[in-house]
């Protein structure tokens, strides 16, 4: 089982994710764990502050380094732990580290807020920087959730079948292409002939050209 600890000052924000979907059947069969720790907790400050304005000056504030050092040291006990930071300023997330993080038996990810965390956190607590893209948003509260999904869909006995995620994007470093369902003329908008013949090996061809196409049209990128 991969154990999930989330350290935020918004520990409200993770309900929807937590109780839903894939996620929810995920803790459901024993395939993860998910813990909400509120950063206000670990706080000595007799009314719960966890944040203050930053030395030199400068907008805005930065969550302090006592919080955070007390609740990773609660939290980790004596068990091995991959401290995660979500920031802007890190490494950018995708399929291949979501594969590597499915390795480790326990993830606490640091939720920042604000203008940021203590550099005395990173430097001796984080083990690993994350981005999901190179924008800022309010906090670290949704790229965690981008994390905990992109993770546990990956995790052996999650999904229902797990022939759905060879064929996904950026499984074969190409996106996925296009996919069609009932009914086969929708308004004179006609699903590709070859996708009706039976013809397996056909079938695999188109799906494979059409993939390279989409790649080269939406991600070219992804082709170097």
């Amino acid at each position: 089982m991969l154990r999930f600890d989330l350290i935020t000052i918004f520990p409200e924000v993770f309900k929807g994710i937590v109780n839903e979907s894939i996620i929810k059947r995920a803790q459901e069969k024993k395939k993860v764990a998910i813990h909400l720790h509120n950063l206000r907790d670990y706080s000595l400050d007799k009314h719960r502050k966890v944040d203050d304005r930053p030395f030199g000056g400068g907008p805005g504030m930065v969550l302090t380094p006592q919080p955070l050092f007390d609740a990773v040291k609660s939290i980790k006990g004596r068990r091995q732990a991959m401290v995660i930071y979500m920031d802007p300023a890190g490494k950018t997330f995708n399929q291949r580290q979501a594969k590597q993080l499915t390795k480790q038996r326990n993830l606490i990810i640091i939720c920042g807020h604000y203008e940021g965390i203590d550099e005395r956190v990173r430097s001796e607590l984080v083990d690993e920087s994350i981005s999901i893209g190179d924008y800022v948003l309010t906090g670290g509260e949704i790229p965690a959730m981008v994390v905990i999904d992109a993770v546990t869909r990956l995790l052996p006995g999650v999904l229902g079948k797990k022939e759905s995620l060879l064929v996904e994007s950026f499984e074969n470093g190409l996106l996925e292409g296009g996919v069609y369902t009932r009914p086969a003329n929708f308004r004179g908008l006609k699903v590709p002939d070859v996708l009706l013949s039976g013809n397996h090996l056909e079938i695999s061809k188109w799906q494979k050209a059409d993939s390279l196409k989409k790649t080269r049209t939406i991600r070219p990128d992804l082709l170097k």
